[in-house]
């Protein structure tokens, strides 16, 4: 697909929804905007990993509307790609001013946080990148060449390697847990709120074992439930 042509237009057409997560298949998203109303938005990988804990929950995106196809052809067909922040996104629309990164190429090779991912590139880290979905090491190379001086904005903490110190959730917290925090981070909240939104959780609420269930009673505890 990436290698037909892409025309992107009128990009903040549909600039946001918020509406019920329906469901998640292969990095495109279903959404129930209600009255009957449903899109089909497609999503990065790294945000596809974050939203199958929400299906059947509430989630905004922010969207870029295209059209996609050859328009020689006549075969131009709408296309939405959603992200779970605005800052993501204008990451994203720096991303694919590389040549050869097209919008589908784009989507599956972003299987990291985009901060993360941004960090790399101001590193010069072509061994993080080059081991990205779709990113080898030439195309590395070419992101860092051509983008290294213009995504400091993104940048958060630098994708781990192999041998290197990983920062996150307490160790003291079991995998479901961690992975909860994690979640959470990725979805806007801060990394020490969501810690101790989590902790709040377990102590009210041991028997929320899974990810699942416990991103849902941390929603649920926001919400001024129990």
């Amino acid at each position: 697909m990436d290698n037909r042509r892409v025309l992107t237009y009128n990009e903040r057409m549909i600039s946001r929804m918020t509406g019920r997560l329906e469901s998640l298949c292969e990095g495109e998203a279903l959404v129930d905007l209600g009255a009957g109303l449903c899109y089909e938005v497609h999503v990065p990988a790294c945000d596809a990993q974050r939203l199958g804990h929400c299906t059947g929950q509430d989630v905004t995106l922010h969207t870029i509307h295209y059209l996609e196809g050859d328009p020689a052809r006549g075969n131009l067909l709408p296309r939405l790609v959603g992200f779970l922040s605005e800052t993501d996104r204008e990451f994203f629309r720096v991303f694919i001013t590389v040549k050869g990164i097209g919008i589908r190429k784009a989507l599956r090779a972003l299987a990291r946080p985009m901060s993360e991912v941004a960090a790399a590139i101001v590193a010069k880290d072509v061994r993080a990148l080059k081991d990205l979905p779709e990113i080898g090491p030439r195309m590395a190379e070419r992101l860092i060449t051509e983008l290294a001086d213009k995504v400091a904005a993104y940048a958060g903490p630098a994708m781990a390697v192999p041998g290197a110190a990983a920062t996150g959730p307490p160790e003291k917290m079991s995998e479901p847990a961690r992975e909860a925090v994690s979640v959470l981070v990725q979805l806007g909240e801060r990394r020490n709120d969501a810690i101790a939104l989590v902790d709040r959780v377990l102590a009210v609420a041991p028997e929320a074992a899974s990810t699942e269930a416990i991103i849902q009673a941390v929603y649920r505890l926001k919400g001024g439930g129990k």
